[in-house]
């Protein structure tokens, strides 16, 4: 099965999964897919939106129902739930439309709200404009990134795994060094 064949099979449903599981570095995957043409940049930015908003509805959720029996089940999170906490009585807006752009809170983010007494509606209004923004702004990212790669390159097409595996492993390092950080400040 080619690469191209690979995309229009599966390529969105993989891309709505990773948009619940992880985010950015899918997101940018496919917005550079999008640019070498094996999928749509308009489909790219619908189902990254709704992969997103799915997933910090299902965390807001679970914080809602769930709140301080799940928190006590995961001592990690306790010390920025309390920071998240504090965003939330100064900032409730701006922490809305805006957690999803820091590395690191996007998960526990929602959840914390979720325990708050902010309004579901209010919640689901302002997550569903941050995750258009979002779902355009690192989609384009990609995009332009495989438009940059054409000019650097004159046959990006010999260079597209590699610039797949590229962007993995920017991802991985990022990922790692974040856990490691937060692994270590924890103790």
């Amino acid at each position: 099965m080619s690469l191209e064949n690979l995309m229009e099979t599966y390529g969105y449903w993989a891309l709505l999964l990773g948009t619940l599981l992880e985010g950015e570095t899918v997101v940018v995957i496919a917005g550079f897919l999008a640019h070498q043409g094996y999928i749509h940049l308009k489909w790219v930015m619908l189902f990254s939106f709704l992969g997103s908003l799915m997933g910090d509805q299902f965390y807001f959720y679970i914080g809602r129902w769930k709140g301080q029996n799940f928190l006590g089940k995961k001592p990690n999170w306790k010390r920025k739930a309390n920071r998240i906490q504090l965003l939330i009585e100064k900032h409730q807006n701006l922490l809305i439309l805006g957690f999803r752009f820091l590395y690191g809170f996007r998960t526990i983010t929602p959840f914390v709200i979720g325990m708050s007494n902010i309004r579901t509606i209010k919640f689901t209004i302002l997550n569903t404009i941050s995750a258009l923004i979002w779902a355009i702004i690192v989609s384009l990212a990609g995009f332009i990134f495989g438009r940059t790669l054409e000019l650097i390159l004159d046959d990006i097409k010999h260079y597209e795994i590699e610039a797949v595996v590229a962007i993995t492993a920017i991802g991985l390092i990022i990922w790692i060094t974040y856990f490691y950080r937060n692994k270590k400040w924890a103790q």
